[in-house]
């Protein structure tokens, strides 16, 4: 397969230097064209000369391995050998499915008990509970469940995860603890400029910090949790750490036996419980047919009671279920080592999560092992994964899957199986617009993967402990840390048995991404990436110049670029080069959360540009204005975050985008004529695929009032964001049945018009209310609101209006999820609590110090106090602290 992969790429790169070398310098008229055939005539020869070598018939000789080569391997140990390196991480989601709590409520309850022991008793000395159990066996899950059943107890909560590899003895030190710090401080306190991050700042605060310790070896993380206490000192106000570890000699280092400390060891899952999880994942009726019960106990047997065995293999029997498929099932259970089952190791785990693997659909594997790019506990943003999976050619469109679809929809489809196949995990994380979804990999899959990555020659990873693996060609560069060879990027040398001496091939990279603070001397060597089709900077912290920019507007063949959130300030770059329009095979474009001010006209000769990104930076005037010509834009899928001048062919132009599924765009509405706010709302009602539209302007006016003037609204919307001057809300968004979130701020409505609109909109889920946007003093959810399918609502005005959120009987009857927000307002209320039937979750935010938030929080308890008495379902209760 690998000798197949690598016929592949060459292939694929002599189609790269085609466009390189020859179809990139066209000829105009038959005189040009005859010219340009005279030009190219040797480097077309050279290309012929190429693809000939590309023979089957050569293929042991171009990619066979000689004995010399073989014995300089054996030098080498197997990936096995290699931990993972450190990585940014973010939280950990903290509401699970009912499956993820199977068989550890018990240990929870323990856990809490002795917590809560601890603080009935007036212990204010900081305190470390280490939790300590094989890979796999669900510490993090139980940690995580501890977490959320002392939400009321501990006011400032965080969830971290630190690397095996994290080394705060390193050149990195300061800048790898301020990166966690941040983290930490992000979960807890509005996070204040680069620079400012400062504990003591927050006086009074009862803090708890989880640190997730996933790797094996060496235990590094006591070192770390010396340099962490250095900064989260004992200010004796109660705090508690829980540290999740693999390994026994890191829970007795954060644990000592001495002062209170405790360390707790998971218990694998009981066979009752562990038979309970496989059915969940593996049967649609959680029941398993009479043929089948004998293999399934003894495939649970050989699983030795560890969560992340059992639903890996039950993912993989769950496309097996009928009575029919017991040969299937003895032929899986025969491949589980049955040392599993008295004595779990690291070798048997990878055996089985190896399995999962093995048994993907084809397309399904280049998808899944794409996550060995990403550090350890990486979480990466749904958008970004798949648009980097299709400009990397791992999305297909065949007469199997996907045939009519595009390739983002046949993408989409790719990761849901992957998420439906247990081989990924899933979170919402809730930014200010809409829900993100976050992917990422059990650090144990990630393991398999990279081991299955580097065995192909999938990715090269460099950094930390990668940093003396060797490679062949590098086709995918990833880098996660500190290597020697970033200070010397240069052409290959050989040795006489033909192995790289350590210097980087750059030649055949064909997609480049950073983790880390280090690799500047690589962008300075951007010119010599010719193939290269993904570049992913997103959150390199190094300084990018104008060198750097001008290599990347030559990078022909590129197809995904990402400068997100690269702190560009203080360095040269503060616009894109009008040269960015040559780069004619772009696909995406992302520049958010950089200084960079607008974008070139040339954007518009990005014909191929299917997402553009670009962020607000707090002034309208320096933001993109839509470009006259817009409309040769025709593939564009996504467009954010864009303004709309007084340019009556521009509002006209946004029309004729029949792709566009995505657009935040604001008016500026000053001196703004009345056409072309009609032209545009002409616009709006012609754009049939749009599913997402953030609208605002950048006055202080009524200017949204236009939004009325549409004839008919995008019939596809999924997302609508109002975020801007109108008094009346439209008509039409009641006509919306695929709406399923609505935003807004900065409005002017009053009276019950607001929930009148939405509450007969059969999809809506999520409703959020944000500043400015309601004149009433109170608020009501009427019985007559009904909101059939209403699970979120947020009402995040702060300390505007409204003061009152009343809900009355019948109301909502789904409602699962409700935010308000008191900030320092010490009026506002909650009243009708009890009519919501279905609540699970209330969360508060506000100063510690408002009396409003605390009377809420008390009236809050006592409704759970009544519904425990009335065995009613109760809900939980978060409050974070502004």
């Amino acid at each position: 397969m690998k000798q197949v992969r690598e016929l592949a790429y060459d292939a694929e790169d002599c189609v790269g230097l085609y466009w390189l070398r020859i179809r990139c310098r066209p000829g105009d008229g038959v005189r040009g064209r005859l010219k340009h055939r005279l030009q190219t005539y040797r480097e077309r020869r050279r290309l012929a000369a190429e693809i000939s070598a590309l023979s089957i018939s050569e293929r042991h000789a171009r990619y066979g391995v000689n004995r010399d080569a073989l014995q300089h391997r054996r030098l080498f140990p197997s990936y096995q050998s290699y931990s993972l390196t450190a990585a940014p991480v973010a939280a950990h989601a903290h509401r699970h499915d009912s499956h993820q709590l199977v068989g550890i409520k018990g240990q929870a309850d323990a856990l809490v008990e002795l917590l809560i022991k601890q603080q009935l008793v007036g212990e204010q000395h900081v305190k470390v509970f280490s939790i300590v159990g094989f890979g796999g066996i669900g510490k993090s899950t139980l940690g995580e469940e501890v977490c959320r059943l002392l939400e009321t107890e501990f006011p400032y909560r965080a969830i971290v995860s630190v690397s095996q590899a994290f080394d705060p003895t390193s050149r990195d030190r300061r800048s790898d603890l301020m990166e966690l710090l941040k983290r930490v401080f992000r979960q807890v306190v509005e996070v204040k400029a680069e620079n400012e991050i400062l504990l003591n700042e927050t006086p009074g605060w009862n803090r708890r910090l989880e640190i997730r310790e996933t790797g094996q070896g060496t235990p590094v993380l006591s070192q770390g949790q010396e340099a962490i206490q250095s900064v989260l000192c004992d200010n004796n106000r109660g705090s508690r750490i829980i540290v999740t570890t693999r390994i026994e000699a890191v829970a007795k280092a954060c644990s000592p036996a001495i002062g209170g400390h405790h360390i707790h060891h998971t218990q694998p899952l009981e066979f009752e419980d562990s038979k309970k999880l496989f059915l969940s994942r593996t049967f649609v009726n959680k029941e398993c047919p009479e043929e089948l019960e004998d293999v399934m106990e003894n495939i649970l047997k050989r699983c030795g009671g560890l969560p992340l065995a059992i639903v890996s293999i039950g993912s993989v029997l769950a496309g097996y279920t009928s009575p029919g498929s017991k040969d299937k099932w003895e032929s899986i259970y025969k491949s589980i080592g049955s040392h599993m089952e008295s004595n779990p190791t690291l070798e048997g785990m990878r055996q089985i999560l190896a399995l999962s693997y093995n048994h993907l659909p084809h397309e399904l594997k280049g998808c899944m092992m794409y996550f060995s790019i990403f550090p350890e506990d990486y979480e990466v943003n749904k958008d970004r994964l798949l648009w980097r999976w299709i400009a990397e050619g791992l999305v297909t469109v065949t007469e199997k899957r996907g045939w009519g679809s595009s390739l983002m929809e046949v993408a989409e489809s790719y990761l849901d199986e992957l998420v439906n196949r247990n081989m990924i995990q899933l979170r919402d994380e809730f930014e200010y617009y809409w829900k993100a979804k976050m992917y990422r990999v059990h650090d144990m899959f990630l393991e398999v993967m990279v081991s299955k990555s580097l065995e192909s020659n999938f990715a090269s990873l460099l950094g930390g402990q990668y940093a003396t693996m060797p490679y062949d060609r590098i086709r995918r560069l990833s880098i996660q840390g500190d290597d020697a060879r970033l200070e010397e990027a240069e052409q290959p040398r050989k040795n006489m048995a033909g192995v790289d001496d350590g210097i980087l091939d750059l030649e055949h990279v064909r997609s480049l991404s950073m983790f880390q603070h280090t690799g500047k001397k690589l962008l300075d060597q951007l010119g010599k990436f010719r193939l290269l089709r993904v570049l992913d900077l997103e959150g390199f912290k190094g300084a990018l110049t104008k060198d750097h920019m001008g290599y990347i507007c030559r990078l022909y063949l590129l197809r995904f670029l990402s400068l997100k959130g690269i702190s560009l300030n203080g360095t040269e770059v503060e616009e894109i080069p009008s040269e960015i329009g040559k780069l004619e095979h772009l696909q995406t474009l992302d520049v958010r959360e950089t200084s960079v001010r607008g974008l070139p006209d040339t954007v518009t000769k990005l014909y191929k540009l299917e997402r553009l990104q670009i962020s607000y930076n707090g002034d309208a005037n320096l933001m993109w204005k839509l470009p006259l010509e817009l409309k040769k834009m025709k593939m564009l899928r996504e467009v954010g975050f864009a303004v709309l001048g007084n340019h009556l062919q521009v509002a006209q132009d946004v029309g004729e985008l029949d792709h566009l599924q995505e657009m935040v765009v604001y008016v500026d509405d000053i001196t703004f004529d009345d056409e072309v706010l009609t032209a545009f709302a002409g616009s709006l009602s012609k754009l049939y695929s749009l599913r997402r539209l953030i609208i605002g302007d950048v006055g202080y006016g009524n200017t949204l009032n236009f939004l009325n003037r549409l004839s008919s609204p995008p019939p596809l919307l999924q997302y609508l964001m109002i975020a801007g001057g109108i008094d009346r809300l439209p008509s039409w968004i009641m006509s919306l049945t695929c709406l399923g979130q609505f935003n807004m701020s900065w409005g002017k409505v009053a009276g019950d018009q607001l929930f009148d609109v939405l509450c007969e909109l059969p999809s809506l889920t999520t409703v959020c209310i944000h500043n400015y946007c309601y004149e009433g003093e109170v608020l009501v959810a009427r019985t007559r609101h009904r909101f059939p399918e209403l699970i979120t609502l947020r009402v995040a005005s702060g300390s505007n209006l409204p003061n009152v959120i009343r809900f009355e009987n019948g109301t909502m009857p789904k409602l699962e999820y409700l935010l308000v927000n008191f900030t320092d307002n010490n009026e506002k209320k909650i009243i009708g609590i009890r009519h919501l039937t279905s609540l699970k979750e209330v969360e508060l935010w506000g100063n510690e110090s408002n009396l409003a938030l605390r009377r809420a929080l008390k009236h809050l308890k006592s409704e759970n106090k009544r519904r425990l008495f009335e065995s009613s379902s109760q809900f939980q209760i978060v409050v974070k602290y502004e």
